[in-house]
């Protein structure tokens, strides 16, 4: 048997639980780093990058290979988070692409070695038409990093990788730090849940952050009763606007609620004197209402907590803006 022969079953044999761990060691080693010497520099990259969206600038992302195809999850993880950025090939950004690097840019340039020949090419570009660079370097004495206004290690032990080649916990390593690196910008800007819903307008994950008003009924869907209505109109109007209830209004502003719970209960206790009564005696004057800037989010824990299917929709005055129904909600999750 060779010794090439021995080192292939060698890789063969490793447990695909171990090669997970070598890649949690990894993170682990880089979390240690984050907290000690790493932790100015860190600090730095998010001042840079904050810096170039002071003055309109974008971060722009560039790797060849695997580094390449972690640059791209990162470019797409800071602009989701609030700041805008792009992935730049290298290899076409020699060809013409490179101008699309604007003046206030940051570059963040992934190579595990620092000698990528790509992006080395590109140095002296990226130098002059960019505001900073920012390097994700397995070995800071290279030639990217040394050249970049901050290196961020990324070193590990060992790849997972039986033949400690194929690049694996590198890049587990380079994503994680990205994360890290869009999430710590996004909290220095403030970047709020509504800002995630803006950005996120599709899908289940949009439906969970859109605003309430974004749901509502309004207009002539919203079931409107005066105060002085007899129940048997009551009964009418909440049955043709089918939302299991009605508001009771007064010149818009509202005086309260009738649910379809509230009449079954008033039948209950009056029978069939019930159907004399007004809605304003028989209407809740004291129901759980919701602004319409909130989150859809929001609206489904009032509406689990209380056990209710409906809520008003009000401004700062109490004026009815709408009404949201838990049917409205069907897709949206707690979080």
């Amino acid at each position: 048997m060779t010794q090439s022969d021995s080192g292939e079953r060698e890789a063969a044999s490793v447990e695909p639980a171990a090669l997970v761990r070598t890649e949690a060691a990894a993170l682990e080693a880089l979390a240690a780093r984050l907290e000690g010497q790493m932790a100015a520099d860190f600090a730095r990259a998010v001042d840079l990058i904050l810096r170039c969206g002071g003055s309109n600038g974008r971060v722009v992302v560039t790797g060849m290979g695997k580094s390449g195809i972690i640059a791209q999850k990162i470019a797409a993880t800071l602009s989701s988070t609030g700041s805008p950025a792009l992935f730049l090939h290298p290899a076409e950004a020699v060809h013409g692409d490179v101008g699309v690097l604007m003046p206030g840019d940051v570059v963040i340039a992934l190579s595990a070695s620092g000698e990528t020949e790509e992006i080395l090419r590109l140095l002296a570009t990226l130098k002059r038409k960019g505001d900073a660079l920012i390097s994700f370097c397995c070995n800071l004495n290279s030639t990217l990093a040394q050249a970049s206004d901050v290196a961020l290690d990324c070193g590990v032990e060992r790849e997972a990788c039986g033949l400690n080649l194929a690049p694996t916990a590198s890049t587990t390593a380079m994503l994680a730090l990205g994360d890290a690196l869009a999430i710590a910008v996004s909290l220095r800007k403030g970047f709020r849940a509504e800002d995630f819903a803006e950005l996120h307008p599709g899908g289940k994950l949009g439906k969970q952050l859109a605003k309430v008003r974004d749901l509502m009924h309004m207009g002539d869907e919203i079931p409107v009763v005066a105060p002085k209505t007899l129940m048997t109109d009551v009964i009418y109007e909440m049955s043709s606007k089918k939302l299991g209830m009605t508001t009771v209004q007064d010149a818009g502003r509202l005086c309260g609620v009738i649910s379809d719970g509230d009449l079954r209960r008033l039948l209950e206790r009056e029978g069939g004197a019930a159907l004399s009564k007004t809605a304003g005696e028989a209407m809740n004057a004291h129901p759980r209402t919701i602004g319409g800037g909130e989150l859809a989010v929001r609206a489904l824990a009032i509406l689990e907590e209380r056990k209710i299917t409906s809520l008003i929709v009000v401004d700062a005055e109490q004026r009815v803006e709408g009404v949201v129904h838990l049917h409205d909600l069907w897709g949206v999750e707690l979080i």
